[in-house]
């Protein structure tokens, strides 16, 4: 059998005030065209379809039509699941509709007997595919409701999904590939350039949102991994396991990542292999961050024109004009900053602290008392929507 994974489209993110919709949909070609030419049997999505829960309709409809382009007319299985930016529930709604076109779409983890194990036939023989859409902090699976020994801690719930999830895919493993799809973290996992606004905000990345390598389940023949946007090979993991990546480098942490799918070849009782194919759709718009003074990229504005850019302009002190002035110069700016002493020291004072943790000082100076739970809450939530808008 082969599959193909792909990981973390995030249909319909835009990169400060421009829409990336033609890049996304080249991207999806390029992926179609893969799983055509390699005659991949099964594919699978490992979460974050979307970047919104309520994506736009032309957004919504990029990644449907992807879906179904991929399940060639019910020829080939497609499994996507839900992640963190998606909504389980949309997933919910969709999934009777495209199923009928070989699509499955799983929004919520449930029993591995109830529609968390998919047992499916493709054209490479039997699947037993287990999966576990996104957790949220302190949202109660309903089916560990059952047994306490399953409550406590996000970690703790999470290996105990997954063992359950492996117990299952034990049970397959005689006549099926046995396949374990999740979109969480597993420590140890590289996640490069967070300090400068990645993808996948912080609320959803800390340890909080984690998994030990340990509590990953030998069972599954590959392990297809979403949420790190980083392709990356799934540290500690017992068996073939990997991070697809992020369809296209989403924001300036990206910047220079070689975006991929994977190719697995596997068989019933036999190790899978794994094949990285690099994506290089022609369309694809690149990344930069450039810093120097005002002179300095000017010289380079041949270079930068062809360019998103995140630009950093030494100065002596704050310049009112940066803006206005670097926005006539490079025609795909999305932002610019000048560096001067006084920038420096407030980012130095910023460093490593959380956006929550500074909003907490600030609240405690300004009222006298550390903000109440709901008062974060609809912090976080306004933060997020603001990161959602700008980045």
């Amino acid at each position: 059998m082969r599959i193909l994974h792909t990981s973390d489209w995030h249909i319909g993110k835009r990169l400060g005030r421009y829409d990336r919709a033609p890049e996304f949909r080249d991207a999806l070609d390029e992926v179609c065209a893969i799983a055509d030419d390699r005659a991949v049997d099964l594919v699978i999505v490992s979460g974050d379809l979307w970047d919104r829960a309520t994506p736009p309709t032309d957004a919504l409809g990029d990644g449907i039509g992807a879906l179904v382009r991929l399940a060639d007319g019910g020829r080939r299985a497609v499994v996507a699941i839900a992640g963190n930016h998606d909504s389980g529930e949309l997933f919910e709604v969709l999934a009777p509709l495209v199923r009928p076109l070989g699509v499955h779409l799983v929004g919520r983890i449930q029993r591995p007997e109830s529609g968390g194990v998919l047992h499916l036939d493709t054209p490479g023989g039997r699947a037993a595919v287990a999966c576990v859409p996104f957790l949220r902090e302190g949202r109660v699976v309903d089916f560990m409701a059952e047994s306490g020994a399953w409550y406590g801690e996000y970690k703790d719930r999470l290996t105990g999904i997954f063992r359950a999830m492996g117990d299952a895919l034990d049970a397959e493993a005689e006549d099926a590939v046995t396949i374990l799809v999740a979109h969480a973290t597993v420590n140890g996992a590289v996640v490069r350039g967070r300090e400068h606004g990645r993808g996948e905000r912080e609320l959803h990345m800390g340890d909080t949102y984690t998994i030990d390598p340990a509590g990953l389940p030998p069972g599954a023949q590959y392990l297809a991994m979403g949420h790190i946007h980083d392709p990356q090979r799934v540290p500690g993991a017992p068996g073939p396991a990997e991070y697809a990546g992020s369809l296209l480098p989403l924001d300036f942490g990206e910047a220079g990542e070689q975006k991929r799918v994977v190719i697995v070849d596997v068989e019933p009782r036999v190790a899978a292999r794994v094949t990285s194919v690099p994506l290089v759709a022609p369309t694809r718009i690149p990344l930069v961050r450039a810093e120097g003074t005002w002179d300095e990229l000017l010289a380079r504005r041949e270079e930068l024109a062809d360019a998103y850019l995140d630009l950093s302009v030494t100065t002596t002190g704050p310049d009112p004009a940066l803006a206005s002035l670097a926005a006539e110069t490079f025609p795909r700016l999305v932002r610019v900053r000048a560096d001067h002493p006084r920038a420096t020291e407030r980012a130095a004072g910023r460093a490593g602290r959380s956006w929550d943790e500074l909003y907490g000082e600030y609240h405690e100076r300004e009222h006298g008392e550390p903000p109440s739970d709901a008062v974060r809450a609809a912090f976080s939530a306004l933060h997020e929507e603001v990161v959602d808008a700008t980045a």
